[in-house]
């Protein structure tokens, strides 16, 4: 059986458009592109039926998946157009499983992430409600060996303070200030264009579930530990 890889040229497509960032050179090398996009969505492809062998993916293909090329470039200071990365999501199936995974792939800068990058207000108040409740739990799947040898501390935005309510020595006001509740690993170029990458991305992922059970708990039962998903 052939297994996903990502190919050299993909990486170098991306770094010749960095030095390149403009429309004239891009429509030059278009073919370049379509290569390198369709070798992507393949490997996306491939990490989904993997993700799929340990959890439920909603995400139905590597190229509904998949990031455009194209900026938009209305709000950003950075009027190159285009990313200089190719990156995909990929979603949890039904609402109760939460959570959601990320690749990025860019010369130098390739990772991982998953978790929670922009919880719905409802949400943010139940989650920051089981930290103050149940905070030595929080600390417990934090410190999970696999979830913390595979992506260390948990990352994220934070607010500024104690959020309204709290208080500012509570015991676990570093969790509390989270607006975001990310994990991230990096991978070198070497480790991303090897004949393993499929299986290591994979794995990275599958170490991220401590967490991300633990959340859909939160989230999808009551104070009580009932259901309150239909």
């Amino acid at each position: 059986m052939t297994v996903a890889t990502i190919k050299k040229d993909s990486l170098d497509f991306l770094k010749d458009l960095s030095q390149n960032n403009n429309r004239e050179w891009f429509n030059n090398h278009k073919d370049r592109y379509t290569e390198a996009h369709n070798n992507i969505i393949a490997f996306a492809d491939a990490l989904i039926g993997e993700l799929n062998k340990h959890d439920r993916i909603e995400t139905r293909s590597g190229k509904e998946g998949m990031f455009r090329i194209y900026k938009d470039v209305r709000f950003s200071k950075d009027k190159t157009p285009y990313n200089k990365h190719w990156s995909c999501a990929f979603r949890r199936a039904t609402n109760k499983l939460r959570g959601g995974y990320y690749l990025r792939i860019e010369p130098g800068d390739s990772r991982v992430v998953g978790g929670f990058f922009g919880p719905v207000p409802d949400d943010m108040k139940r989650i920051r409600q089981d930290i103050d409740a149940n905070y030595e739990d929080w600390r417990k799947v934090l410190g999970n060996p696999l979830l913390k040898g595979t992506f260390g501390n948990i990352r994220g935005e934070k607010v500024t303070s104690a959020p309204r309510g709290y208080a500012k020595d509570h015991p676990a006001i570093d969790l509390l200030r989270h607006k975001q509740f990310l994990f991230r690993h990096e991978f070198t170029d070497d480790e991303v264009l090897s004949p393993d990458f499929l299986f290591i991305a994979n794995s990275a992922f599958r170490n991220l579930r401590p967490f991300l059970d633990y959340m859909s708990e939160v989230l999808t039962t009551d104070a009580n530990g009932l259901s309150i998903i239909d």
